[in-house]
């Protein structure tokens, strides 16, 4: 598995130096067009030229903003993170939930608004056609001589 390890190391930094010069922009790199460039990682790959070469001659670097040329652990150290807070005492959370809350309520109170005039339409409906129903039904129980089928003779 040892004599694999210079090999697997090659194609990583092969790997890496093509996807680092296929993903940087035009404008960051330095020397040659970046088709240029990703030919002579490609040729070049193999013996370490290729690879090499973009690394340290092929692309802008620029140093880590507001670093100063600290080391990581300086630079946190001066850097404040943000201190975590709670949602129940964030203040800002809280308020969103309010108008979050506000934004549900409003609509919930327009959808029973529609829903009691869909209602009211329905009753007016029902009400006009047992309305219509009923007048029928007079209409029958009090049928005169023009509505009264003639006798069959017989």
């Amino acid at each position: 598995m040892l004599r694999y390890l210079p090999f697997l190391l090659v194609l990583a930094l092969w790997i890496y130096a093509f996807i680092d010069c296929v993903n940087t922009p035009e404008s960051q790199v330095r020397g040659l067009p970046k088709v240029v460039w990703v030919i002579i990682i490609l040729l070049f790959g193999e013996v370490l030229i290729g690879p090499i070469a973009w690394l340290a001659a092929g692309k802008q670097r620029h140093p880590v903003a507001g670093g100063g040329g600290s080391t990581p652990a300086e630079w946190h150290r001066n850097h404040s993170r943000k201190k975590w807070i709670a949602p129940d005492d964030n203040p800002e959370f809280l308020r969103a939930l309010k108008e979050e809350n506000k934004k549900d309520e409003s609509l919930l109170k327009d959808w029973e608004a529609d829903l009691r005039r869909r209602e009211e339409e329905l009753r007016r409906k029902e009400g006009h056609g047992a309305s219509q129903a009923e007048a029928r039904k007079e209409g029958e129980a009090g049928n005169g001589p023009e509505e009264t089928p003639p006798a069959a003779k017989g």
